[in-house]
């Protein structure tokens, strides 16, 4: 996993102890590093030393350049060593400290941050007081060469304590307002958010190439989600919103056409560097291809494109093939470089593709993704797709199915060349969070692609999670090597009690069930904010930190407050639990002035606040042919809607769920809100009966 030490020497410091491959990348640089804990910061304190604090991942490009610029240089070492108390970050294993200094960055340096993280601390109480990311090692574009850098904030914390003393209090107030009281008690919510929100995003949206924004341009797949949802609700109305539908949709369509995904291997890179989504930063994050998945399989469905049920099974398969573990849980990245470049895997010479296609087959898959065309990076081809089928089949005088079956082939043949590469760097942390996002995509794609083998596999990552993060009745976060470590976080949670309901409803498990209710009480007991509603992103008794962050807006992953918001709306109509119901309800007070004033970087909590204002029907449906019932069902994209099929024999059922009893013959009950039907005895009555939105 791309190993930063060239010097061959065999030195290493405490990052060799550690599990993390982000750390153990680190684990041969000439820095004294340390990973973040009691040893360095009472070493910080003793020696009156600022801590140099550096944090990052494994699947990082620009990481990877810092590490091989300064961190293995011995001459910058030994500068780091003589002013700082160096300690390394994985960003991954760490996100509490990540959204911390990230968030610090911002207000010292007025601009946003990234990774590496370079933040400079001081020694007694960990506040920041100088940062930045990614620096040279020769001065170039404004940016000053890192060991002079290092020499003058060492001076400037020697001469300056005045200063970083004011600067703190300041920093401390600043983090104090950052979440502003909630809504008052008397405050209505509304759905004049969601409204405001769907505006802004057609606002921003490129209508040639898809996506919100110029480039870089990243998936976002909970905005596309949300602007899914708003054209299904009105989809039956006098007027329904086709141009959400169309946001959506074309957007799918182009990043799916275009290099942010893979067009051999399928799955989705980070993001694209460019407005047409041609050229990615290649590495690839289970935490996108989760939710990505997910919104593939339901636009599948909702559209009878073709298109997309392809790309939801190729990124299934992808995520099984390449990135669960033989024990069941998935891991985390495939890195950006291969060899010391990124990208290389995966882009493509042309007289290589040539020498490996019959002619027949080259024909098509050349015109089909550019060949044909100048090279689009670094001289090389980069798959993207260029052309239609049944432009290139009317061109080759044949039928766009043989034209199918070449490009095909081609695909295959490439790909089994491809796999016989230097593979990037694969971080096999298993992430309890990033499991969860994982696991309800699968869940999701498993019953909308009628995919049992689907069902398995998420079925296997949450049977890892609670054999191994699950422990004595509390969730860690990370796995690796066989030890699970770190008191698990607001988003392992949340994320994990969605993916459990999901899977709930693709393969009943009463085990499951009380696994959903054990995470949720857990959120309730040791996260939520008593006074203000919503949940911080530490648990009561976590590590002290500086801050104890409580966030609502939606990063490169969904918010865990929304998910927690709405998969507590979901179990608390499930099983007519009003604690569950009223925290969620805490929730969205708490996030309501945040949700007003920026609507649209609120995707997820606008979803979870649509079903507050509208409850999802629930479904119960029970006996011998509750499976069949329920596939039926999931032809059609209702995200109002949940359907739990409860085998008639199932135990250790909750008092609500006993009352929706199993009759001779298969039944089902339909839920809004508080109040169920008498049961339904035939699928057509219950087809009828629902709402389908």
């Amino acid at each position: 996993m791309h190993p930063s030490n060239t010097s061959g020497s065999g030195h290493t410091n405490r990052l060799a102890l550690e599990t993390s491959p982000y750390l153990l990348q680190h684990a041969g640089n000439p820095v004294d590093w340390y990973p973040w804990g009691a040893e360095a910061l009472q070493l910080a304190r003793q020696q009156n030393k600022p801590i140099l604090l550096s944090i990052g991942y494994s699947a990082c490009h620009w990481c990877h350049v810092m590490a091989h610029e300064s961190f293995d240089d011995p001459a910058t070492a030994a500068v780091m060593n003589e002013l700082f108390v160096n300690i390394k970050v994985d960003r991954e294993e760490r996100p509490d400290l990540d959204k911390i200094y990230q968030i610090a960055h911002q207000m010292l340096i007025q601009r946003g941050g990234g990774w590496p993280l370079t933040m400079f601390l001081s020694p007694q109480d960990q506040q920041p007081f100088f940062g930045g990311t990614y620096f040279p090692k020769e001065s170039r574009q404004g940016m000053p060469a890192f060991e002079d850098l290092l020499r003058r904030v060492a001076e400037f914390h020697r001469t300056r304590a005045a200063d970083i003393a004011q600067q703190s209090q300041a920093l401390q107030t600043a983090f104090a307002e950052l979440s502003p009281p909630a809504a008052p008690a008397g405050t209505a919510l509304t759905a004049e958010p969601m409204v405001v929100a769907r505006e802004m995003l057609a606002r921003e949206f490129d209508s040639e190439y898809g996506g919100f924004g110029g480039a870089p341009k990243f998936p976002h797949p909970t905005n596309i989600a949300f602007l899914l949802r708003v054209w299904r609700a009105s989809a039956t109305s006098d007027e329904p919103d086709l141009r959400a539908l169309y946001m959506a949709t074309l957007t799918l369509t182009r990043m799916a056409e275009g290099g942010l995904y893979d067009q051999l291997g399928g799955g989705f890179a980070r993001y694209s560097v460019d407005q047409y989504w041609m050229i990615p930063h290649f590495e690839k994050m289970l935490y996108d291809n989760g939710p990505l998945l997910a919104l593939a399989a339901h636009c599948a469905i909702a559209t009878g494109d073709p298109l997309f049920r392809r790309i939801a099974n190729e990124t299934a398969d992808w995520i099984i093939r390449d990135l669960q573990s033989p024990a069941g849980g998935y891991w985390s990245t495939l890195d950006a470089d291969s060899e010391g470049h990124e990208g290389r895997f995966y882009v493509w010479d042309d007289a290589e593709v040539r020498e490996l296609l019959p002619p027949p087959a080259y024909e098509v898959f050349s015109r089909r993704f550019g060949l044909d065309h100048e090279a689009n990076f670094e001289g090389a081809w980069h798959l993207h797709v260029y052309r239609s089928l049944e432009d290139i089949a009317a061109e080759l005088q044949i039928p766009v199915d043989e034209a199918q079956r070449r490009l095909d082939a081609a695909r295959s043949t490439l790909l089994a060349v491809r796999n016989q590469r230097i593979w990037p760097g694969r971080d096999e942390k298993v992430l309890t969070a990033w499991n969860g996002l994982a696991i309800a995509g699968m869940a999701i794609a498993a019953r909308t692609l009628q995919r049992p083998d689907l069902t398995e596999s998420a079925t296997r990552a949450l049977d890892f999670i609670r054999m191994h993060l699950w422990r004595d009745g509390r969730l860690l976060a990370v796995h690796k090597d066989g030890q699970s470590r770190f008191p698990a976080y607001l988003d392992d949670h949340a994320f994990l009690l969605d993916a459990v309901l999901e899977l709930l409803q693709t393969c009943w498990r009463s085990e499951h069930l009380q696994f959903a209710i054990d995470l949720a009480d857990i959120l309730l007991a040791r996260f939520e904010d008593k006074e203000q509603g919503g949940f911080y992103f530490t648990a009561d008794d976590h590590e002290a930190l500086i801050h104890r962050s409580r966030s609502f807006a939606d990063e490169a992953i969904p918010s865990g407050n929304a998910l927690a918001a709405q998969s507590l709306t979901r179990l608390g109509l499930l099983l007519g639990e009003t604690r569950y119901l009223d925290a969620a309800a805490r929730t969205l007070r708490a996030a309501w002035p945040s949700v007003e004033r920026y609507p649209h970087g609120h995707a997820a909590m606008l979803i979870a606040l649509d079903e507050h204002l509208e409850p999802p029907e629930i479904i119960i449906v029970r006996g011998a042919e509750a499976a069949a019932w329920r596939d039926e069902l999931a032809k059609i994209y209702a995200p109002r809607r949940l359907t739990f099929a409860i085998p008639a024999d199932a135990v250790n059922l909750p008092a609500a769920l006993l009352s929706k009893a199993a009759m001779p013959k298969t039944v089902a009950y339909i839920c809004r809100g508080m109040t169920c039907s008498e049961p339904l005895r035939s699928l057509s009555a219950l087809v009828a009966l629902t709402n389908g939105n």
